[in-house]
């Protein structure tokens, strides 16, 4: 790359990603998600007191103040959106696995909004409902295991040679996460926008059945994410011929497409692909790594 458009690329990536601007973006986080769940909480017990009237939309996200929780965890996402596209440039295994932490932490949103809706009648050991939240708590158990045993996968990585160009490729996903940032901020606004449409829709009667808030930007989110991993993975064919590190990587893209599918996913079948999708990427570093040992070992015995 040009030495003026790599300053240039630079300079833009510190905007959004310098130590200062993530420190506010934290403290702003911090604040509207604490915010949030006060009006959330006074939303519901006005409602409750028949003070206010939320339409038919208020079964859905103001039917108890345990659904309240769901707000301040919204902005948890927004925050952890933000991390994977500030760490992608350092490591594509660290933004693989902000993605597993971002759907673990969609799977933990939806357990509080369904847990106000538990069934605890007489037949609850029959209620689907019920059936499903167990499954969904089952769920971010092993998917929160598996985030855990990734990252202690990743710490014992094995020490590959380190391609001489690799400058050029961090240069790459730089850009990548330059063009990330405002377009997650523009689908996150429309997918907003789209949503309050609906429920005003819905509460009038023109729609029969809101969709569900726990797809609302984040199917879009793993769409394009999964096009732009794939975008590096082909860029990076030009920086490693290292077997192993191209298999993994195409793993991990394999497992982006995984989750994304669960989010057309109905009942059961949706907590059991995220789980299978996190699984493959975690058991795909795992032979990485025993291949990139043999590898090392092989390449030292030759010296």
């Amino acid at each position: 790359m040009h030495a003026r458009a790599q300053s240039a690329v630079n300079k833009a990536f510190e905007f959004f990603f310098n130590a200062k601007f993530r420190r506010r973006f934290e403290l702003l986080i911090l604040y509207l998600g604490i915010g949030s769940f006060l009006v959330h909480l006074v939303l519901i017990f006005l409602h409750d007191l028949r003070w206010i009237d939320l339409g038919a939309s208020a079964d859905e996200l103001f039917i108890s103040p345990v659904t309240a929780i769901y707000t301040p965890f919204s902005f948890i996402l927004i925050y952890e959106v933000y991390m994977l596209v500030y760490h992608l440039p350092d490591s594509f295994t660290i933004s693989i696995g902000k993605q597993y932490e971002i759907i673990s932490l969609i799977v933990v949103r939806r357990i509080f909004k369904d847990i106000s809706k538990l069934d605890i009648s007489g037949e609850w050991t029959t209620s689907y409902r019920n059936l499903l939240l167990g499954v969904d708590m089952a769920c971010i158990l092993g998917v929160f295991l598996l985030i855990f045993w990734f990252y202690r996968l990743r710490e014992q990585r094995p020490k590959l040679n380190r391609p001489s160009n690799i400058d050029g490729f961090v240069n790459f996903k730089k850009i990548i996460s330059i063009i990330l940032a405002p377009s997650l901020l523009l689908i996150g606004l429309f997918s907003l926008g789209n949503w309050i449409v609906e429920v005003q829709r819905f509460n009038l009667g023109e729609i029969k059945e809101l969709t569900d808030i726990n797809k609302i930007f984040y199917n879009e989110f793993f769409t394009l994410m999964i096009l732009f991993d794939v975008l590096i993975l082909m860029v990076s064919f030009r920086y490693t011929d290292n077997y192993s590190q191209l298999i993994r990587n195409s793993g991990f893209v394999i497992s982006t497409v995984i989750i994304r599918l669960s989010f057309s996913a109905e009942g059961l079948f949706n907590p059991l692909l995220i789980f299978v999708g996190v699984l493959f990427g975690a058991l795909m570093l795992a032979l990485y790594n025993k291949v990139g040992r043999l590898e090392a070992a092989r390449t030292s015995a030759e010296e």
